[in-house]
């Protein structure tokens, strides 16, 4: 159950995909081009093949406890977290203004893929406490920022996420959460949040709630929601900590996966603490982030980066999953190879379904592994090119990435954890081969952070009807491009995907056209289809990626650089448009002409 962090692969997606020499030409980021970028992934890598990922089996077989209040980590977490802090991983992408390393995304979301595939359980506890950073850096007071982000920066305190109550899931209009403001002009906040990911625990000093919640006399749903800080403890004038907030954990959820992670019930308000914060009775003292009514808008710059970061779960856990089959695929011995190339029995990766399974594992992961890398670098651009029109450019294309790599990587990681179960046999519904609790883990990937249904209806409302899929026709302009660049290199494998790609394109050009054409007039049509359209279009933009990887591989060959690893990424290119790509125009065709049968059905007879 070792893991091996694919840095070669990372580091080709960084140089020829994602384009790290331009980000380097960025004002700030003049130092992290690619030797920058070897250095932190070499280091990363040492850290979680080292580290973390002795730790991941210990956690599932050893979760995190609650005891009365108190939730302890599953041995060894607390130091090695420790560690983690000690090494600058939790600032590595955040401002130096706040002791971060100011590094770039396009580094940072790498480093990331590997502390997922390590342990994915004590990685979820830096991405939330990234979210938070990055709310707090988007919408918090100077003196709120002053407060907090240091330590939150360090890792010395934790980030979480408070959203989801009892009868509020994704239905946010739901939350009754309140909000009373103090003459001093905090708030006391009440109520239960549910769901929380590191909601408790002993790793750090403090706890830094970020919490959705009602203000008194605010406007009903959505629009009468705002943010707040809660702190565990409440922090003094000069930065130490104070007394207990009115803030604890009730229990802890007992999982399916992700076992390590406590998910925490939080109640804010109920008096439990042995003081009150401020002396004037029970409420936890909360501290308003931005204006009132406006915390959906700034929990959902949280939530950005939470969902790509979970789409990079998706890539890790599938990562993590190849290894491990392709591992036992190797090693195995069972059965003659049908060819008679071996007259006894032979490993198992000799026979062609093990080769397709593997296959099909290595192009999924290298794929969205691509597709999360040219994001992460257009994200870079959005925030801090000079150039107003640059930025525009990167951020829209971003946001349109971002439902894509959140839904399809996640989906795509169940698929390829099943596949790994399946490579082991019977030896893979047994835990000591480690694979069973990959496919555990997974799951929770396409539900949290809103599920793909969630994605799929933000992929249809914001970033496909709103504009009349303008966004969408032209990233369909941009990959005709590298179908004229496939046909003129010429050699066989560039022509078949190219036409493979063009099958795809025309594809999704289609259900763009459907969805901005129908959502309106239609709604129970495009909304039937909205995961298939998804699903489709991160196919799509993922096939996008290896094509232009192929054609990389195949200049870097001609170069005589590393051959063996460009043609094995030539013929996961191909793989890639010749098993996965020509899903897509059946796909199509579910879509705009299999609309009416999905809501065909009499509610009684279900």
């Amino acid at each position: 159950m070792s893991y091996v962090a694919p840095v070669k692969d990372m580091l080709f997606n960084i140089e020829h995909l994602a384009k790290i020499d331009h980000i380097a030409q960025i004002p700030g980021f003049e130092d992290a081009g690619l030797d920058t970028a070897q250095a932190v992934l070499e280091e990363a890598a040492k850290f979680t093949e080292g580290v973390l990922a002795p730790l991941n089996w210990e956690g599932d077989k050893n979760p995190s406890s609650w005891k009365d209040g108190v939730v302890t980590a599953t041995p060894g977490f607390k130091e090695a977290f420790k560690m983690f802090t000690e090494g600058g991983w939790q600032g590595l992408q955040h401002p130096a203004d706040f002791g971060g390393q100011g590094l770039p995304k396009t580094i940072g979301s790498v480093c990331g893929e590997m502390f997922n595939s390590a342990n994915m359980s004590f990685a979820l506890c830096p991405l939330l406490s990234d979210g938070a950073i990055e709310a707090l850096l988007t919408a918090g007071s100077d003196e709120l920022k002053a407060t907090y982000l240091e330590n939150l920066v360090a890792g010395k305190w934790t980030g979480t996420m408070n959203l989801t109550e009892p009868q509020a899931g994704s239905d946010l209009a739901a939350v009754r959460t309140r909000a009373e403001p103090q003459p001093d002009g905090t708030y006391k906040i009440f109520g239960t949040k549910i769901f929380i990911t590191w909601g408790e625990h002993d790793m750090a000093e403090n706890i830094v709630h970020l919490v959705l919640a009602r203000v008194q006399g605010a406007p009903e749903g959505v629009k009468g929601i705002s943010l707040f800080v809660v702190p565990k403890f409440m922090v003094n004038k000069d930065g130490s900590l104070g007394a207990r907030n009115d803030v604890h954990c009730v229990s802890i959820e007992h999982k399916m996966g992700i076992k390590a992670s406590p998910t925490a019930v939080l109640q804010f308000g109920d008096g439990t603490a042995a003081v009150c914060a401020n002396g004037a009775g029970p409420g936890a003292v909360g501290y308003l982030v931005g204006q009132e009514n406006r915390g959906l808008e700034y929990m959902f710059i949280m939530m950005n980066a939470a969902r790509y970061g979970v789409g990079v779960q998706g890539i890790a856990i599938a990562e993590r999953a190849y290894q491990t089959a392709a591992r036992f695929a190797r090693e195995r011995v069972q059965s003659r190879p049908v060819d008679g190339s071996i007259a006894a029995g032979a490993s198992i990766i000799h026979h062609p379904d093990v080769r397709r399974m593997l296959m099909t594992m290595r192009a999924y992961v290298e794929g969205c592994r691509a597709m999360a890398s040219v994001a992460a670098s257009a994200y870079d651009a959005a925030h801090h090119h000079p150039d107003a029109e640059v930025r525009k450019v990167n951020q829209t294309f971003y946001e349109f990435m971002v439902p894509l790599i959140k839904g399809y990587s996640t989906e795509m990681s169940l698929e390829v954890t099943s596949l790994a179960v399946q490579v082991h046999g019977g030896m893979g519904f047994i835990e000591e081969t480690g694979v069973a609790q990959y496919y555990r883990d997974a799951k929770i990937l396409t539900i949290y952070e809103g599920t793909t249904a969630i994605q799929a209806n933000d992929l249809v409302g914001r970033k496909t009807s709103r504009d009349g899929g303008q966004t969408g026709k032209a990233l369909a302009a941009q990959i005709e491009t590298t179908e004229a660049e496939l046909l003129k290199s010429g050699t066989a494998d560039a022509v078949a995907v190219a036409k493979r790609l063009k099958a795809a394109r025309l594809a999704f050009v289609d259900v763009v056209n459907f969805v901005a054409g129908n959502t309106k007039a239609s709604p129970n049509a495009v909304f039937s289809g909205s995961v298939p359209y998804l699903m489709l279009a991160g196919n799509v933009m993922a096939g996008w990626q290896m094509a232009r990887a192929l054609l990389v591989a195949q200049e870097q060959i001609a170069a005589g650089n590393d051959v063996p690893f460009m043609q094995a990424k030539i013929t996961t290119a191909r793989f890639y448009a010749d098993h996965l790509l020509v899903k897509a125009p059946g796909t199509r065709d579910s879509i705009v002409e299999g609309a009416d049968c999905v809501t065909a059905l009499a509610l009684d007879s279900f």
